[in-house]
């Protein structure tokens, strides 16, 4: 009989952050007035992260050991004709398995923050901050119900807003963190009407109740329509995780989240809030499962991103977008795999690309604090002499990102090749092809930007626009937009500790993990009723099983495989054009001026969402407005009061004050009744009986 995990327990590890994010973002504020200085500030808060982080390693050995789970309600908020509105915990491997992740993520980013916003005059704000997002996604993963997981979902979403626009002076920032709000409101749309579609056909919100009526749901159609009931509500579910986990075209808010500072770059694209949609649909797989035309869509969508979104990442300059839209591009390949029915596959790369991309994006701060703060890579070049631990730490990152044998990235990305391999739903071809073709254009760019940034020539002291601090205002005169001290005269320079130990210790799952973890994550018990899959009708993992004989023939057979020679490829390529023959980018260029105009403007997404989208809302509600002022405010409004004044002053007219009006009123009102209630030959007849009367 598996064991059973303390409530106690599981409500300190969310609560743990919680506190924190309370001291920090209100005794450490002017909020609170001032109470508590930074180093008190980042103490409770990192204090608060290790705790979590040490109480979730210890629920998921209780998990992997002991079989222990926990499936409670722990308070009922308010039921509603039968609908019960609950928090409570549900704790599985996958549960367990992503409160380590997020918690060890979100704990080396505590750490890294000390060095990277030690400057910066929102250092207490941001710490309450980050600690506060990491409740949030904690609530969001450990949740057993859908309204706590909403409830996680919009929480993320509104910090994520609170902190791409930490630094609120800058124009480029708030309009970030404003459109990564908006995008992320159509998604979320689309999300509260297949949980309120749950809601009202299954009459529940907990999830074991709602997979328990998923049968029952299959058999139903979409009120009005031919539609299945299931297909709706998986695709409705769905749109809601294009929006948090940046699937195109709902992508269009991520990049533009640079703006934020780069650890919480990193919380946000590594660990936390995009990839909480890969979790939801892991999470829902026993409705996933019912309906192929979702898991097609879910496949095709997820084949887009993970191509087109790379072809952008191979013309970034700038350091922090390139891996940007590495996340992108990961992102679909995360997607393709729940579109085939691998769902644990799909949780795989999440786990093994949080460790490595978390890795790239600090790091990727390493370097902007190391060169005072540039981050166009094509004026850096040399700096691995200059910091070795961030050079090799990098490498490391970069070796598992594009999926080097028995490096993290390896096992969880080319298992993902093979289940779309073994895939036979509609789009399974073009995602074949776009998940093949993207390990080459992920090796290139991957590698364009390593050997930019840490190889060949010193260009760092050739930067046009190094010296740039006349043109900042007055906030900006004395630090940078990452809130450190204008250096530029003087050497790069290796990070403090407190940066590079977060990458040391990061690098090693980056390694590590896969080799280890594969076997009991994919082909073991470990999320056995966690996910559900379809065995007769979706074989891909089946076929995975049959061809799976350990991490190190995997490793060992990949060396003769397309994917390894792509890899290859690619990174031969981006040294031979920016190593060897640096000119050579440059005359591509121009040759093929009208495909790079196109990637530069990001295939004109942005463009049509604020030309064409955004304008036409402002067109429509102008028009919108103006027939409210001439129907709603004229007719309807003023036009009642008019009424009411003109059947007032009538009305008052008949107010006279005398006796005698009101008598010949009454008798009037009684000869009409009569005429209306008798009929005419009564009245005849009464007439004349009265006129007989009146003469005698």
């Amino acid at each position: 009989m598996s064991a059973t995990l303390s409530a106690t327990t599981l409500l300190a590890v969310p609560m743990a952050p919680l506190l924190g994010a309370v001291l920090a973002g209100v005794f450490g504020t002017a909020l609170g007035g001032n109470r508590i200085g930074r180093k008190l500030s980042h103490s409770l808060t990192i204090l608060g992260m290790a705790v979590a982080f040490v109480l979730s390693v210890v629920t998921l050995l209780s998990v992997v050991n002991d079989g222990a789970r926990f499936n409670e309600t722990l308070y009922t908020w308010m039921v509603v004709g039968g609908l019960k509105m609950e928090i409570g915990f549900l704790v599985d491997g996958l549960s367990a398995m992503m409160m380590c992740v997020v918690t060890f993520v979100s704990l080396m980013v505590h750490i890294y923050t000390i060095g990277y916003m030690k400057e910066d005059e929102g250092y207490n704000r941001f710490f309450g901050y980050i600690s506060l997002f990491t409740f949030s996604m904690l609530m969001l993963v450990m949740s057993n119900n859908m309204l706590q997981l909403f409830f996680g979902w919009e929480a993320v979403g509104l910090v994520s807003y609170l902190l791409i626009g930490f630094w609120f002076n800058k124009p480029t920032a708030i309009f970030a963190n404003m459109k990564a709000f908006l995008v992320n409101r159509v998604g979320d749309f689309g999300f509260i009407l297949g949980i309120g579609l749950i809601a009202a056909f299954a009459g529940t919100l907990n999830y074991t109740e709602a997979f328990s009526k998923a049968g029952e749901l299959a058999k139903l159609s979409f009120p009005g329509t031919s539609w299945m009931l299931i297909t709706v509500i998986c695709i409705c579910l769905f749109i809601g995780a294009m929006g948090k986990s940046a699937q195109f075209p709902l992508h269009v808010w991520l990049p533009d989240s640079m703006e934020g500072p780069t650890p919480i770059s990193a919380l946000i694209h590594a660990a936390t809030m995009v990839t909480a949609g890969i979790f939801m649909v892991a999470r829902m797989s026993p409705l996933f499962e019912l309906s192929d035309t979702a898991l097609s869509f879910i496949m095709i969508i997820g084949s887009i991103t993970a191509l087109f979104m790379g072809f952008l990442g191979i013309i970034q300059n700038d350091i922090k977008r390139v891996v940007a839209y590495s996340t992108l591009s990961q992102l679909g390949y995360m997607t393709v795999a729940l579109g085939a029915s691998a769902y644990s596959v799909a949780v795989f790369h999440l786990m093994t690309h949080a460790f490595f991309k978390a890795l790239l994006f600090l790091a990727a701060g390493s370097v902007i604090m190391g060169v005072h703060h540039n981050q166009d890579i094509r004026w850096m070049g040399g700096l691995r002499k200059y910091m070795p631990i961030t050079w090799i730490t990098s490498l490391v990152g970069s070796l598992a990102l594009i999926g080097t044998p028995l490096l993290s990235g390896f096992y969880s990305k080319d298992s993902i090749i093979e289940a779309v391999h073994e895939s036979h739903l509609f789009g399974a071809g073009f995602a074949n092809f776009a998940v093949m073709a993207g390990v080459f254009v992920t090796a290139f760019y991957s590698f364009r930007m390593y050997f930019l940034v840490f190889h060949g020539k010193e260009r760092f002291d050739q930067n046009p626009d190094a010296h740039h601090d006349d043109h900042h205002d007055a906030h900006h005169d004395a630090h940078d937009d990452h809130g450190h001290q204008d250096a530029h005269s003087g050497k790069p320079h290796e990070s403090p500790w407190v940066v590079w130990l977060p990458l040391v210790l990061l690098a090693v799952p980056s390694a590590l993990i896969g080799y280890f973890t594969i076997e009991p994550m994919l082909y073991g018990s470990f999320f056995k009723d966690a996910i559900f899959i379809n065995a007769d009708k979706h074989h891909a993992m089946t076929e995975l099983a049959k061809a799976f004989h350990g991490p190190m023939a995997m490793a060992l057979h990949a060396l003769t495989t397309l994917p390894f020679i792509l890899a290859v490829a690619g990174v031969a390529m981006s040294y031979y054009m920016y190593i060897i023959n640096p000119a050579l980018p440059a005359a591509i260029k121009r040759s093929v001026q009208p495909i790079y105009t196109l990637l530069d403007n990001k295939y004109y997404l942005d463009w049509f969402n604020e030309n064409i989208l955004a304008r036409g809302a402002r067109a429509l509600g102008g028009l919108l407005w103006e027939n409210d002022k001439k129907v709603i405010d004229g007719t309807l409004v003023n036009g009642s009061w008019k009424v009411v004044g003109l059947m007032s002053s009538i009305t008052r007219k008949l107010q006279t004050g005398y006796l005698y009006h009101y008598a010949f009123s009454m008798i009037l009102g009684v000869f009409l009744l009569l005429a209306y209630f008798v009929s005419g030959p009564e009245i005849s007849a009464w007439l004349v009986w009265t006129n007989k009367g009146l003469g005698k």
